[in-house]
């Protein structure tokens, strides 16, 4: 995916266009489609980023590295952040897929996972409703929004599905279960003589017995 999204600079320059593109888990921006032959101005990698989503300005998203880099990005349209969110965690999914082996034992890589479907829980609320919205409109149904919308909840439930689905095998890794008789063998138990056979005796315990001349040490 590529396209034209806004990037928080600093406080003297505000918010800046760039073209971001996203391809094989990177994400790479320039400062204009023109000057893509010219080398990026920056780049991360999906997988070891945060998704994080505005609450109040439906077009904001920022991507995170913890304690190394932040990206403040907004698209032109509420549904452009969705398709570039989607967009994200699809291929989030896909390289967490790509590296299962090796996060498998990785207890961040679950509560990453974790993060990512509260994201795509709160991205289906607000699609639901916009698919409502175009469906229940007092002059009829709005055709291109409807259908805008409804491609959108289905890109979002196909990343939902999947990353859930890696929630549920990383947690399947990381959680062991042993039953109470695995360490229990045969040669634990007492023998039992041909003579205690059906009868209900109490199995005999050694007793040890300490020499009374021996000295204390």
């Amino acid at each position: 995916m590529e396209g034209v999204l806004w990037k928080w600079t600093n406080y003297w320059s505000g918010w800046q266009t760039r073209w971001f593109i996203l391809d094989d888990g990177v994400l790479a921006y320039y400062k204009s489609q023109e000057e893509v032959n010219q080398g990026c101005k920056g780049s991360l990698k999906v997988s070891a980023c945060e998704i994080i989503v505005n609450p109040v300005d439906s077009t904001r998203m920022d991507l995170v590295i913890p304690g190394e880099q932040h990206i403040y990005l907004r698209a032109a349209t509420s549904q452009e952040r969705q398709q570039w969110l989607v967009a994200l965690g699809s291929a989030k999914a896909c390289v967490t897929t790509r590296n299962r082996k090796d996060s498998d034992s990785n207890p961040d890589t679950l509560k990453s996972k974790k993060s990512e479907l509260r994201l795509y829980c709160d991205l289906l609320m607000q699609q639901v409703h916009m698919v409502k919205t175009a469906a229940l409109h007092e002059n009829g149904p709005e055709t291109t929004k409807l259908d805008e919308a409804t491609s959108l909840l289905g890109a979002t439930c196909d990343t939902f599905i999947r990353t859930l689905e890696d929630c549920m095998k990383l947690a399947n890794a990381n959680f062991t279960y042993e039953l109470p008789h695995q360490h229990v063998t045969d040669t634990a138990l007492p023998p039992v003589s041909n003579q205690s056979k059906g009868k209900n005796v109490k199995p005999t315990v050694p007793v040890m017995r300490t020499n009374s001349l021996d000295k204390k040490t």
